[in-house]
């Protein structure tokens, strides 16, 4: 069980549902609460998807382009690096490529649970980089089981803070919100230094 909330914690914090609550508010402010409830659904359930998706397919990713898990380590860390960066300067929509053209695109569209809420609010380079490395890391199924049962459990925590987001809004308002992306992103800063020292300690050890 230790080993499961580990994995819920940082897959938690690397998400960082709540700093997604800003755009979700503002993109369905003006839709009825059952869409929003829709919305707020087919958004856990996409991003449960893809977050699966990549977590399984991780080491055929890996065999494809030839990369070791060592290299993804590294890449992945200083991904996180700018995650959590992004997220303690509370630009945590323009990190994600939320910027204003896709705004526009977004307000225009009828659907936005998948494109830009599953992807790429929620599930960007960092969860995907972080999830295919502990794919390769912990090759026993039961290890992998609770990492999938983390992922369920993050994609339930997504849509509770989605479909009670206006209520949030309200309760934390936008420094809240922004307080709580900055403890969330000290933390990934964290994962990404561990995953970075972990791959060149590895590197250096398969060198010599």
């Amino acid at each position: 069980m230790d080993f499961f909330f580990a994995t819920l914690f940082s897959l938690f914090s690397i998400v960082d549902p709540p700093g997604a609550i800003p755009v979700y508010v503002a993109l369905t402010s003006d839709r009825p609460r059952a869409e929003r409830n829709r919305i707020a659904l087919y958004t856990s359930l996409y991003f449960l998807l893809i977050l699966v998706s990549f977590f399984l397919a991780g080491s055929y990713i890996l065999g494809f382009f030839g990369l070791t898990v060592h290299s993804l380590r590294i890449a992945g860390g200083m991904t996180l690096l700018i995650s959590g960066f992004g997220l303690m300067s509370g630009r945590f929509a323009k990190r994600r490529g939320y910027d204003k053209e896709v705004e526009k695109q977004s307000q225009d569209r009828s659907d936005i649970a998948f494109s830009p809420m599953a992807m790429p609010m929620l599930s960007g380079p960092g969860s995907i980089s972080y999830l295919i490395t502990q794919f390769s890391q912990h090759p026993g199924w039961s290890e992998r089981s609770m990492i999938l049962a983390a992922i369920v459990a993050v994609a339930i925590l997504v849509w509770a803070c989605l479909r009670v987001a206006p209520f949030l809004f309200r309760v934390f308002g936008a420094g809240g919100l922004n307080a709580i992306a900055r403890i969330m992103g000290f933390i990934v800063i964290a994962i990404g230094v561990q995953f970075i020292v972990d791959g060149l300690v590895h590197l250096v050890k398969e060198m010599g």
